[in-house]
């Protein structure tokens, strides 16, 4: 069984080293060295990492990950590329359903920051994979967008989320539609058509966590 989660891991990390701490991500703010201490620290420290999702909690783990960030780089991609065996969203239970779509993610947040970036030709079982994520994703992500959201990949499948009220569709690979739904929408190379005003709201909205 090939486990993508690892292998999206390796490449991130080797990617990481090759481009060095000071390379843009698509993260505003965020560099690669930035985007490694946010790894490290969701593997290692979850009472930090859990900041990302409890608003209470995010100022705390915004303070241990920019402490994060001081460590010697390559350390710091060394622990991205080795989590602890104890973590309890990289242990190897859970490493499939929990980081499949984490690193791809952020694999893309580097990759589509540089020059003359392409879209990567994902294994079918990658897509597969992620597709089996998104339809979760989206009901999260849209539920403070008002409005319908059709989201359609050929070959793949297809689901509506979000609120009651006017419709879009949204149409891509389930690894551009991952990205769109976890907020990279400016990157993400899908279709969404709809009137202007929804399609704006979902192209400009907060979405993912």
């Amino acid at each position: 069984m090939a486990r993508y989660a690892r292998s999206e891991r390796e490449s991130l990390a080797d990617l990481l080293l090759a481009l060095g701490p000071d390379a843009p991500t698509i993260d505003e703010g965020w560099v690669a060295r930035d985007l490694a201490a946010h790894l490290v620290i969701r593997d290692r420290r979850p009472d930090a990492g859990a900041g990302v999702i409890l608003p209470p909690l995010r100022d705390y783990g915004e303070r241990i990950r920019l402490a994060a960030t001081r460590r010697p780089y390559p350390e710091l991609v060394d622990q991205v590329r080795r989590p602890p065996w104890w973590s309890p969203v990289s242990n190897r239970l859970v490493d499939e359903l929990t980081n499949t779509m984490e690193f791809y993610i952020h694999h893309e947040d580097l990759r589509r920051a540089q020059p003359d970036w392409q879209p990567r030709q994902l294994p079918a079982e990658l897509q597969a994979a992620l597709w089996r994520q998104v339809g979760p994703l989206a009901r999260m992500s849209l539920r403070r967008v008002p409005g319908r959201l059709l989201v359609q990949s050929p070959g793949y499948g297809e689901f509506s989320a979000g609120s009651r009220g006017e419709v879009a569709r949204l149409v891509g690979a389930p690894g551009e539609l991952a990205l769109f739904l976890f907020g990279r929408q400016r990157v993400a190379r899908v279709q969404l058509v709809g009137s202007p005003a929804l399609a704006e709201r979902l192209r400009t909205a907060r979405l993912g966590f």
